[in-house]
C-alpha cells in the first residue's frame, strides 16, 4: 500500500511542481490587498462592547428628554357666556375633548345643546332637524362617548359593530364616517362604512378582518351583507336613523325595519332618530323604534335666515341659461353648487359651460361611485369652481368656504330647499342662495315660504342679465365631450345586483353583433323544427272533471 501511495505522490508531484511554484512566487510579489476602511466609519461592534452612537446613543437621549406634557382641559379654555352650552359642561372624555378642541367646538349648537344632555344619559331621541344644525355631531359625540367610558374586554367577532348609523345616500354616509373618525383620532375606535356601488369583495374581506366599533351604512347593502350573516347586528349599543324622512321618500323603510329586526330589542339599545320633518308615518315609525324618546325640534328658520342671503329671480324657462352664465361672470361667483331636479338637466348644464369655458363637473345619481368620489374630493379641495347637482347626489355634500348655491329649478319638496341653501353659510360664515323661478316651479314658492315661516324676497333680473352672451372662441379640441351615463346601469361594477342576480352589474352588456347572432340561432332553429311532428296534449277546457285537484 506504501509503495502505490508513493507512485502516486512521485507521479502528480512533478506534473504540479511547476505550477506550484509559479503561484507562490505569484502571491510573493503580489499579495493580497486588504480593504481599508474610512476613518470615519466605525468598527464592527463586537460581542460585549457598546457603540457610541446607535440605539444606545438614542436611548440616552429619550432618557434626557422631558417626558411630553399630557393634553388637560387647561389648554383650552373657553369662559361661560349666558345662554350658551359649553362643551366642558358636558363631563365628556378626555380624548373626545381632545378633539373637539382641535376642531374649536367651543360652545353647542341649539340641536346639540338640547339632545347632548339626554343622549349621554342614555335616554332615545326623536329631532327634528335639518342639515347643518349640527345633528351629526351630537350624536356621534353621544356614541364616541359611551364607546370610550364602557371598553369592551372580551374578544369581539369581526364585523359585530357596537354602533350603527343608517343615512339614505352614499355621501351623507361618507361624511359622517369623516366626521366621526376626525373626533375618535386620540381615542381607540374603528368606524367603517358599508355603502353600494363599491367592491363587494373588498367590503366583504374588510369585514371579515376587522374589529368594528362603528358603522356607517346605507340600507340596500348592509342588508345585503346581514342577510349573509357578514354582519352581526346583536351587539349594538346605540343605533342612530339619520334623515328618516328621506329614507321613508326613497323607499328604504322596509329594508330599515329588517334591519332593526336584526338588532336587540329597543329596551336593550339606545336609538336616536332625526328627520328634517316629523311627518305623521315618520312619527309613527319613531314611536315604533325608541322607547320613552325625548322629542326635540328646531325650527327651520334658526338655519335659513341668520346666515344665508336668498334671492329669488322671477324668470322664463328660456331665459335661466343667459340668466345663469351672467350672474356666474357679475356677480363674482368663485365656488359654487347648481341643482336641478333632473339629471337631464344637470348634463345640459355640464354641457353649456363646457361651450363658454367654464370649469364644472357633475354629481347625480348615474354618476360611477368611485368617480362621484373622486369629483368631491376635487371639489372640496378648490380644483372645480362649479359643481352641478341633483339633491340625492347632493345630500351630505359639507364643504368649506362654499359662498353661492344655485337653484337652477326649485325643489318639489320644501324640505329639499332647506337642504340646498344649507350647503352654504355654515361654521359661522355667511352665503348667498339664488333660486330662478318660472311658470314651470314658480308654485312651489308658496310651499316654500310656509315650511320657512316667513316670505321669500322674489324680484325680476335686469333686461341686459337676460341676453345670451357670446361663446368665446374655442378650437373644437378645446371643447370637452361629455359621455352621458345610460340609464339603468350603475357604471361602477362594484357588486350591484344585476337583473340575472349576480354581483357583477348584471353581466355582459349585449352589442349589436350579439344579437345579430341571436336573430340567426332562432331562425335556424325554427328551419330544423319545422319538419318535425309535433304532438300537442288537448287543452283542458274550464269545468272538465279531469281538472279538479
Amino acid at each position: 500500500m506504501k509503495v502505490i501511495i508513493d507512485f502516486f505522490k512521485g507521479i502528480f508531484g512533478q506534473s504540479g511542481s511547476g505550477s506550484s511554484q509559479v503561484t507562490a512566487e505569484k502571491t510573493v510579489e503580489k499579495p493580497r490587498r486588504q480593504r481599508q476602511r474610512p476613518e470615519n466609519r466605525q468598527r464592527p461592534k463586537r460581542d460585549g462592547e457598546k457603540h457610541k452612537g446607535g440605539r444606545e446613543k438614542q436611548r440616552q437621549r429619550d432618557r434626557e428628554r422631558p417626558p411630553k406634557k399630557a393634553w388637560s382641559l387647561d389648554q383650552f379654555p373657553v369662559e361661560p357666556e349666558e345662554g350658551k352650552t359649553r362643551f366642558h359642561d358636558l363631563d365628556l372624555p378626555l380624548s373626545l375633548m381632545h378633539a373637539i378642541a382641535d376642531l374649536d367646538f367651543k360652545f353647542c349648537t341649539p340641536i346639540q345643546a338640547e339632545t347632548l344632555p339626554g343622549t349621554l344619559a342614555g335616554k332615545d331621541i326623536t329631532g327634528r332637524a335639518q342639515t347643518g344644525t349640527g345633528k351629526t355631531a351630537a350624536f356621534l359625540i353621544t356614541i364616541l362617548a359611551k364607546v370610550i367610558r364602557n371598553p369592551i374586554k372580551k374578544k369581539r367577532a369581526n364585523g359585530t359593530p357596537r354602533a350603527l348609523i343608517i343615512a339614505p345616500t352614499r355621501e351623507l354616509v361618507i361624511q359622517i364616517a369623516k366626521d366621526c373618525r376626525e373626533l375618535s383620532k386620540y381615542a381607540h375606535v374603528r368606524t367603517i362604512t358599508i355603502f353600494g356601488g363599491m367592491d363587494y369583495r373588498k367590503q366583504k374581506e374588510k369585514l371579515s378582518k376587522q374589529r368594528i366599533d362603528i358603522m356607517v351604512a346605507t340600507p340596500g347593502r348592509l342588508l345585503d351583507f346581514v342577510s349573509q350573516k357578514i354582519i352581526n347586528l346583536r351587539e349594538v349599543e346605540v343605533m342612530v336613523i339619520d334623515e328618516a324622512d328621506r329614507m321613508l321618500d326613497m323607499g328604504f323603510i322596509p329594508a330599515v325595519r329588517k334591519i332593526i329586526r336584526s338588532t336587540p330589542p329597543k329596551e336593550k339599545r339606545q336609538t336616536l332618530l332625526f328627520s328634517a320633518t316629523l311627518t305623521p308615518e315618520v312619527t309613527d315609525l319613531a314611536s315604533r323604534w325608541t322607547r320613552d324618546a325625548v322629542s326635540v325640534e328646531i325650527e327651520p328658520e334658526q338655519v335659513a335666515v341668520d346666515s344665508v342671503e336668498q334671492i329669488v329671480y322671477i324668470v322664463t324657462y328660456e331665459d335661466k341659461k343667459a340668466l345663469l352664465l351672467n350672474l356666474l361672470s357679475k356677480k363674482d361667483v368663485q365656488r359654487a353648487i347648481v341643482f336641478a331636479n333632473r339629471r337631464d338637466d344637470t348634463w345640459a348644464l355640464a354641457e353649456l359651460f363646457d361651450k363658454y369655458g367654464i370649469d364644472c363637473e357633475v354629481l347625480s345619481g348615474d354618476v360611477p361611485q368611485k368617480k362621484r368620489l373622486r369629483t368631491l374630493d376635487s371639489f372640496k379641495a378648490g380644483k372645480i369652481r362649479l359643481l352641478v347637482a341633483t339633491d340625492v347626489a347632493g345630500r351630505g355634500i359639507h364643504v368649506d368656504g362654499l359662498d353661492h348655491v344655485i337653484n337652477y329649478t326649485l325643489p318639489y319638496d320644501p324640505e329639499d330647499y332647506v337642504h340646498r341653501i344649507g350647503r352654504t353659510g355654515r361654521a359661522g360664515k355667511t352665503g348667498t342662495s339664488i333660486s330662478f323661478a318660472s311658470e314651470e316651479d314658480a308654485f312651489q314658492i308658496p310651499a316654500i315660504e310656509e315650511f320657512l315661516g316667513q316670505k321669500l324676497p322674489c324680484t325680476t333680473p335686469e333686461d341686459e342679465w337676460l341676453e345670451m352672451p357670446e361663446a368665446p372662441e374655442r378650437k373644437p379640441g378645446e371643447i370637452r365631450e361629455r359621455r352621458r351615463p345610460q340609464r339603468g346601469r350603475s357604471g361602477s361594477g362594484g357588486g350591484q345586483r344585476g337583473r340575472s342576480g349576480s354581483r357583477n352589474g348584471g353581466g355582459r352588456r349585449r352589442n349589436s353583433g350579439d344579437r345579430q347572432r341571436n336573430d340567426n340561432n332562432k331562425n335556424q332553429n325554427r328551419q330544423r323544427n319545422s319538419g318535425k311532428k309535433k304532438s300537442h296534449k288537448p287543452r283542458k277546457e274550464e269545468g272538465d272533471p279531469s281538472n279538479a285537484g
